[in-house]
């Protein structure tokens, strides 16, 4: 059989955001497929709940994103790019046949879009400037425009880029559209802006930033405003928001519903004006749980209905409203699944309360997005054996059924194999859950590579976003461990918070137990074993090269290598120094520095190759640059890649070029230090040799 290929990613489709049709008939979902080295084609597409085979329904062009059907059902809204460069319009197409028309073209682009109950206006959210404003371009702009790039950029924000991008002093704004008024933007662009933009109505322009509208009625509308700490003026250093309400036929004039802390997000509004929303304690938030939070304004109640289950949300979270608006659904890590579960919006919130859920898909899986109809309970997921498809159930769990097979072609005739499942205890006495996937074709003994996750308090399994990556590794005869040692979320909040003030013991020490378990098995060989992850994947990449010898080589990626320094260039997440390890940069330096991985670099003697993106704004480059230097300064091998035009997202959706060749790269720097791989050390050979892109002049790569 063949086996899976870093390059067969241009071959892998995946699938996202599901919808279920109001009469419950079909759904539409994203997929998404590379279409070269630099782009991904995303279209919409629906697939019958009675089993027939899915259809797309929109063109191919541009990429297309959350797809909402109308009330009725006899339109569907989606965003796209197709026409406008990088800016995602709001488009509709009725649902019965006939062509898309254009119902925006603003500025800022279009996100989160939501139909009013009448179906005939939707709320959204755009990035938009004060100059955009004043010139009235967050209500028509020509598609041709492109702002002037700021030179000298002026920064007066704590927090003043993320994902890759600068804010350039815009905020996300709260916009309603109507959608008849709104005609064809597409065909009309020679009519002026004022005409064209007067279907669009803007509701906010606070010097704030707002999020996730959501309707209760035709002339209710909430959303979030992110806010300062009482008796401060910074709300970018402080994770505190309103809920606010307004009608949005009368602008301008809105109201405070409540307050709380959180990292905000999700609004989810019923149809009697209680909101459901997620929830973090503000004081050393990273270290606690994320709660569902529940207000209603009746009585001037706020309830915490997850507070008996001890699961903090999933990192890319689901909060629905079930059809009659008693329950609630949520995503929860939970013990190497990522489940979807409801429980009753009101349950006891009690100091004791018991776990008030029930999950209803995901045991065994890694669900990423759900929504929830009246009689059908639509979900995407990933399996060992697959990457992710659509399936649907009833609202009340029953097996699930799978309505895509998105990478069928792609898969047949391939060898997946199946990764197993561990259990083991580290030297507390704590059990670790782990896995191992063996190669397929395995002949004696293989070498190990463990692969560390992120967060660091996130939880992996045995599918989702690394599903590729690891079988290509194991593909090219490598054993494969990975597991969610102390820190990880899903277990627990007390097994999450075992790693504060140290990232580097705690967690290293659960690694090293689960390497010394796995090499005690034949299939493996326990002489040659090495090392990579991302992010603090990256950061503990570092410490155990630094503070172990069980390592032949590492690869450590877009990792956190010097705390103070990143406390300084991150965007929000200096609040994991002051959360996970209680203080900041000015208060315990040296405490900082021991426990910055760059500072023991002279310790390092493991060939290490350095990974980064250059617009990663969540873990900035300037950390790898640092370990890069201090490596060569002390005489380790090492080699530094960048990724140009990536951000922190590059491993999992970064340009189909650079996701293949980073992996490509990481086998090739372990085979150069593998006995079981006939190949020369990469410092040894050309730096593009062995590679499918073709190396720089392809694949934008940048070798130091």
């Amino acid at each position: 059989m063949d086996s899976i290929e870093a390059s067969d990613f241009h071959e892998l489709a995946s699938v996202s955001d599901p919808r279920v049709a109001p009469g419950g008939e079909r759904v539409a979902y994203v997929r998404t497929v590379p279409e070269d080295d630099e782009e991904y084609e995303a279209t919409v597409y629906v697939a019958p709940v009675g089993g027939d085979e899915p259809r797309r329904f929109t063109v191919s062009e541009g990429v297309d994103a959350a797809p909402r059907w109308s009330p009725s059902g006899d339109r569907l809204a989606f965003t796209s790019t197709r026409g406008d460069g990088d800016r995602s319009q709001l488009w509709v197409v009725p649902t019965d046949g006939g062509e898309a028309r254009q119902v925006t073209s603003v500025v800022g682009g279009v996100a989160t879009p939501t139909w009013s109950p009448d179906g005939s206006r939707l709320a959204f959210v755009q990035q938009m400037a004060p100059d955009d404003r004043e010139a009235g371009r967050d209500r028509w702009v020509d598609e041709e425009y492109e702002p002037a790039k700021p030179d000298p950029r002026v920064i007066d924000r704590t927090v003043y880029r993320a994902e890759g991008r600068y804010f350039d002093r815009k905020r996300p704004q709260v916009y309603v559209v109507d959608v008849d008024d709104a005609g064809d933007v597409a065909a009309s662009e020679s009519t002026d802006g004022d005409s064209a933009g007067e279907a669009i109505t803007r509701l906010t322009d606070a010097d704030a930033d707002h999020f996730c509208p959501s309707w209760v009625d035709d002339e209710t509308l909430y959303y979030g405003r992110r806010v300062p700490r009482d008796g401060e003026a910074d709300a970018d250093d402080a994770i505190r928001f309103e809920l606010r309400t307004c009608d949005p036929t009368e602008p301008g004039d809105d109201e405070l519903l409540t307050r709380d802390e959180g990292w905000g997000g999700l609004v989810r509004a019923a149809s009697d004006g209680r909101v459901a929303y997620f929830q973090s304690p503000e004081e050393r938030s990273t270290l606690q749980q994320t709660e569902v939070r529940v207000y209603d304004p009746v009585g001037d109640e706020t309830h915490t209905p997850t507070a008996g289950m001890d699961r903090t949300m999933a990192y890319h979270a689901v909060l629905e409203w079930g059809a009659d608006e008693e329950r609630l659904y949520v995503t929860t890590p939970d013990e190497g699944s990522v489940v979807l579960r409801r429980l009753p919006w009101d349950a006891d919130d009690g100091v004791d309360a018991p776990d008030p859920s029930a999950v209803v898909a995901g045991e065994g899986m890694d669900v990423d997005a759900a929504h929830v109809g009246r009689d059908v309970l639509a979900y995407t997921a990933s399996e060992w054996d697959h990457p992710g498809d659509v399936f649907v159930s009833t609202p009340g769990g029953g097996e699930g059924t799978r309505l895509t097979r998105v990478n069928a072609d792609a898969l047949e005739g391939v060898a997946v194999p199946q990764p197993e499942a561990l259990r083991f205890e580290n030297e507390e006495g704590d059990e670790i859950q782990g896995w191992l996937l063996t190669p397929p074709d395995a002949d004696g003994p293989s070498p190990l590579v463990v692969d560390v996750h992120g967060g660091p308090h996130i939880m992996w399994s045995n599918s989702g976003t690394m599903w590729h990556e690891f079988q290509s590794l194991a593909s090219a005869g490598y054993a494969v461990f990975f597991c969610n040692p102390r820190g990880s979320a899903g277990y627990g909040e007390s097994f999450m918070q075992a790693i504060e003030r140290d990232w580097g013991d705690v967690t290293g020490a659960d690694v090293l137990a689960g390497v010394d378990h796995v090499t005690d098995r034949e299939s493996v060989d326990g002489d040659t074993v090495f090392l990579t992850g991302g992010s603090f994947g990256g950061y503990l990449t570092a410490w155990l090269a630094a503070t172990s010898d069980r390592f032949d080589a590492t690869v450590a990626q877009r990792g956190v290598y010097d705390l103070l320094g990143f406390y300084g260039a991150t965007d929000v997440a200096y609040h994991l120094v002051e959360g996970d390890f209680g203080t900041d940069p000015w208060d315990d330096p040296e405490f900082l520095w021991a426990h910055s991985p760059v500072a023991h670099a002279d310790e390092i003697d493991a060939p290490t190759l350095v990974i980064h993106a250059e617009n990663d704004f969540r873990v900035p480059v300037d950390g790898a640059e640092f370990l890069f230097r201090a490596l060569r300064k002390t005489g380790t091998d090492t080699r530094f890649v960048r990724y140009p035009r990536e951000g922190h997202e590059l491993s999992r959706s970064g340009e189909p070029g650079h996701v293949v060749d980073r992996i490509e790269r990481i086998r090739r720097w372990f085979d150069g230090y593998s006995d079981h791989h006939d190949a020369p050390p990469a410092l040894e050979r050309d730096p593009d040799a062995g590679l499918s892109a073709g190396g720089s002049d392809d694949t934008g790569t940048d070798e130091s």
